[in-house]
């Protein structure tokens, strides 16, 4: 009976501690300790995500980096030749009707950096005027002004393919209105006297560029002359080849 009592006492002394040896031995498991390091995969995807994003901003930085050095090369270039024609509806007379008129036109710009430059412009406008029936045999005298305009440009969007400036230039234009009307004279024809009078042109200017240095324009206009002693309000635009040199900082 003694026996059977010590027994129990001495059973229920080392089930707790074979219990509690039974868990340490599961909580160091090789299945517990291969689970542990799960965790760590956020801190993984965080470092590949920030790794994807610095690549992409040095991408980012080198097309940059090379779209700027296009645009330096292509507008830091000193001088600027232009050679096209013109088209423009002129008036002729103080009654009469709008003419068209075609002409030659040269200019030379001088830039000062990449956006403002001084242009020099010469031009030859030829044109037929209509005066319609009269006392002479003269209907359709040819007509022509010559023009010389100095004045700055201004490009307000710069890309390495295009650029958009705007221009205004003032000057001189002298006419010859006489030249055609068989020692008539203009004043029986309704034309405007010969002579030399101001002119003033404001436009913007478009350029698409096939090089560095050289590109095609395409400028519309108001151009206005005071032959006559009034002001011929009229509509043009000019248009040619764009030759650029001389290379900048």
């Amino acid at each position: 009976m003694h026996s059977f009592r010590r027994s129990a006492v001495l059973l229920a002394l080392l089930l707790p501690a074979s219990i509690a040896a039974l868990a340490q031995n599961q909580d160091t498991s090789p299945e517990s300790t291969s689970q542990a390091p799960a965790p760590a995969a956020p801190a993984q995807a965080t470092t590949t995500q920030n790794g994807q994003a610095s690549v992409e901003s040095r991408i980012r930085a080198r097309r940059e980096q090379r779209r700027a050095q296009a645009i330096h090369d292509t507008y830091a270039q000193l001088y600027e030749v232009f050679v096209g024609s013109n088209y423009q509806r002129f008036t002729p007379g103080p009654n009469l009707q709008h003419v068209t008129m075609y002409s030659w036109d040269a200019a030379v710009t001088r830039y000062l950096n990449e956006r403002l430059g001084i242009v020099f412009d010469g031009r030859g406008q030829y044109g037929t005027a209509y005066v319609g029936l009269n006392s002479t045999s003269v209907t359709r005298p040819a007509i022509s002004h010559y023009d010389a305009l100095f004045g700055p440009t201004y490009r307000f969007i710069l890309r390495p393919r295009y650029s958009i400036a705007g221009r205004a230039s003032a000057g001189v234009a002298i006419g010859n209105f006489s030249g055609d009307t068989n020692g008539f004279g203009t004043a029986i024809l309704g034309l405007h006297p010969d002579g030399a009078t101001y002119a003033f042109a404001v436009g913007p200017v478009g350029e698409v560029n096939l090089s560095p240095s050289l590109s095609l324009r395409l400028a519309p206009e108001y151009f206005a002359t005071g032959f006559g002693g009034g002001i011929q309000n009229d509509w043009g635009a000019t248009y040619g080849l764009v030759c650029r040199f001389g290379r900048g900082k």
